[in-house]
């Protein structure tokens, strides 16, 4: 893989102090959007209370915003190296701005449904805008990849931090409260960003290909919508069928890439040595970070009991970790050492935490804890680099783009990790419950405690144990699963040939 050190061109001018304060300013909004993924997770009794949604409504307050943002990335990426990266950033912030006033004073489900709706519309529009501004403020290799490695981490710990925020706004104040912190970021980035951010675009981007953008999310709704409920509820027919035809639309979506004038997504960016793995593996390590994330957490309340908030503040801890990896894996490929080896080194390190995690019990706090905290450590390690390997490799003018297609990966094997990992996980615990328990003891460990509460007490508590032993033998399994998967990524980053080579 590529090494800075090793490129061919000279390095770019170096940034000042003017780029690093923008990056600063960039920052506040992008942790914003990765806490409003989680921000959720202690609002919902206060909503429910307040606007009474039914169920269904309930779960597109939680799903809205993940799927608009994710179906309108690679549109907004095209859009942004279109019209000016800073402009759309601009546009992104005041409707993200928008959103959440309007999601913090909704008095109908219906209202917050459609706020949370625009606030990924703003998301969709921060995420790629902000990666692309980093690869133009950033031309030196070494400076850029410490920025890079800050986006990284902002967005790995943003979602932690998400629900603890939400738990603590919602004790003491009340739940629109989780919205209407986005507001001082946004101001900031609208009166600061004109001043701080350079604007740029594509100077001939031919015409806007309309058909692109619902065939884009026409190929990636479906798909992720029907992993995660492969994930949440198993592999139901409707499931798999609305992941065939999102992969469908994505063959229809991919010829139009191939045929149209001027493509929403250039062709010639996967021609580039280095753009292509980069994406891939980029995929395959969000796979491993949400297959994780999906386990632990219910570890944390449902085999240890902790309380959801607790359970949030607990799961704080690995994020530590987070915060160094990233900066010592791009000292490191300054220092002359391959990229290959070192995003190899960040899969093996995965790899170990999974293995840590296959060693738990059903009383294991701290293993667990450290299992996360390694594993979180080797992806953002991963993730950091194959950020800064993509948007190298990508022409500059592209990068917006090139961001969203990381992205989009990025949310497609966070999506497959879930399902995939969590169908084992489920299958196991399955296989080991007794089967004279109640059925909804058999499909899940929730189901499990609910009834537990229901029976006896030398009966409940005898199926509370089964429950929580047959929950951690599948998480075990899957955790060497998990373990497979990142080694095999490991081999392949070692494969990968790319342009100093």
């Amino acid at each position: 893989m590529t090494n800075p050190t090793c490129m061919t061109t000279s390095p770019g001018p170096r940034a000042g102090r003017r780029e690093w304060t923008a990056l600063g300013v960039l920052m506040l909004p992008l942790l914003l959007v990765s806490m409003d993924v989680s921000v959720l997770y202690f609002a919902v009794p206060a909503i429910s209370a307040d606007l009474a949604p039914t169920g269904t409504q309930q779960l597109w307050i939680f799903d809205i915003y993940a799927f608009v943002l994710a179906g309108l990335l690679m549109t907004m990426g095209s859009l942004g190296d279109r019209v000016g990266r800073r402009r759309l950033l601009l546009i992104g912030a005041a409707a993200f701005g928008a959103g959440s006033l309007l999601a913090a004073y909704a008095n109908s489900a219906e209202t917050l449904i459609g706020a949370r709706a625009v606030l990924g519309i703003g998301g969709a529009t921060l995420m790629p805008s902000t990666m692309a501004l980093i690869r133009t403020m950033f031309r030196d290799p070494g400076q850029r990849a410490k920025a890079i490695g800050m986006w990284s981490g902002v967005m790995t710990g943003g979602v932690a931090l998400g629900s603890v925020m939400s738990g603590l706004l919602v004790e003491y104040f009340w739940w629109g409260s989780v919205f209407l912190v986005n507001l001082p970021a946004m101001a900031l980035l609208l009166i600061l960003g004109p001043a701080l951010l350079p604007e740029s675009k594509t100077t001939n981007p031919g015409r806007f290909d309309l058909l692109s953008v619902p065939l884009s999310m026409a190929a990636v709704l479906p798909v992720i919508y029907g992993l995660k409920e492969i994930a949440a509820e198993g592999w139901h027919t409707r499931y798999v069928m609305s992941v065939t035809v999102g992969l469908f639309f994505a063959y229809l979506f991919v010829q139009r890439q191939r045929t149209a004038a001027s493509p929403l997504i250039s062709p010639a960016l996967f021609r580039g040595r280095g753009f292509g793995p980069a994406v891939s593996l980029n995929l395959i390590s969000a796979f491993g970070m949400m297959g994780s994330a999906y386990f632990t957490t219910q570890y944390l309340q449902s085999v240890l009991g902790k309380s959801s908030l607790e359970a949030a503040l607990w799961g704080l801890l690995p994020t530590v970790l987070v915060g160094v990896a990233a900066p010592v894996a791009a000292a490191l490929v300054q220092r002359g050492v391959p990229r290959a080896h070192v995003v190899a080194g960040g899969f093996v390190t995965a790899a170990c935490g999974y293995g840590l995690l296959a060693l738990v019990g059903t009383d294991s706090l701290w293993l667990v804890l450290a299992g996360a905290g390694v594993l979180a450590a080797g992806i953002v390690t991963v993730m950091s680099q194959l950020m800064d390997l993509g948007l190298s490799t990508a022409p500059v003018d592209k990068a917006g783009t090139a961001a969203s297609l990381l992205e989009t990966g990025a949310e497609f094997g966070g999506a497959l990790g879930m399902a995939v990992l969590g169908s084992i996980g489920t299958a196991v615990y399955r296989h080991g419950i007794p089967s004279s328990a109640p059925a909804p003891a058999q499909e899940t460990l929730g189901g499990a405690l609910a009834v537990a509460q229901q029976l006896p007490a030398r009966t409940g508590d005898a199926l509370v144990m089964a429950a929580r032993e047959a929950y951690v033998h599948g998480m075990q399994a899957a955790a060497v699963a998990g373990v497979v998967v990142l080694l095999g990524a490991a081999v392949l980053a070692l494969k990968v040939k790319t342009p100093d080579e």
